[in-house]
């Protein structure tokens, strides 16, 4: 096989897992707004939010959207993770200038690995904190549940909880903010009309991550405060 098609078929691996980070960022960023939309129920009160838990977490259909979701999570950091390697192996020699990056050279786009790890980091304490954190019961309309309500309230009471909280939101706004237009460019829907209003929403998405979930993560510490 020639050199020239070693790399043409190298080019095409790496924007194959370029379209895969994209695919599955996408579908991650649906299931941010998704979550974060259910947790706005912790805003109408204790009911509510249980009400919403129970049934997420009653229905059978869970464990296999659970598999699916960790299954695309895991995709996206593996593409993530073969991407950057690949990226520094090309290019041993590091800069001694700082150049921008077809894909925009902002904060964002420069510390898409950090907020990722950051986000990887924080999705670990957040499911050990919440998800398997201490068990209370409560009644809702005659069913018995978990009382999701008490436990998050009560892990926000720690003010390192919520400083760490807010940290990796704003982390996760700025990964979301450049990944979200990315991964419309990786997978070729880059039409030059359409991409600044684009670029404009990705932004607002990420904004709208950081501070929907910082807040959710502020009222809970100062309801529990009262």
């Amino acid at each position: 096989m020639s050199s020239s098609s070693c790399k043409k078929c190298a080019t095409s691996t790496s924007i194959g897992k370029k379209q895969i980070m994209g695919v599955t960022g996408l579908l991650l960023c649906g299931f941010l707004i998704s979550h974060l939309l259910g947790n706005l129920t912790l805003l109408v009160g204790p009911d509510a939010f249980n009400k919403y838990s129970h049934t997420l977490t009653s229905n059978p259909l869970i464990y296999g959207a659970e598999f699916i979701l960790a299954a695309i999570f895991l995709s996206h950091i593996v593409m993530a993770i073969r991407l950057i390697i690949e990226n520094r192996a090309a290019r041993p020699v590091k800069y001694h200038m700082y150049k921008k990056s077809g894909r925009g050279g902002t904060l964002a786009s420069s510390t898409m690995p950090f907020t990722g790890l950051i986000a990887l980091v924080f999705l670990v304490f957040h499911i050990c904190g919440l998800k398997f954190g201490t068990v209370y019961s409560t009644n809702v309309g005659g069913v018995e549940m978990r009382d999701l309500y008490r436990t998050t309230i009560e892990y926000f009471q720690d003010p390192l909880h919520v400083l760490g909280y807010i940290v990796a939101m704003v982390a996760l706004g700025f990964h979301t903010s450049h990944g979200f237009w990315s991964a419309f460019q990786s997978l070729g829907l880059n039409h030059p009309k359409y991409m600044p209003k684009i670029q404009c929403l990705s932004k607002l998405f990420g904004l709208v991550v950081a501070i929907g979930f910082s807040g959710l993560a502020i009222f809970c510490f100062i309801k529990g405060g009262h």
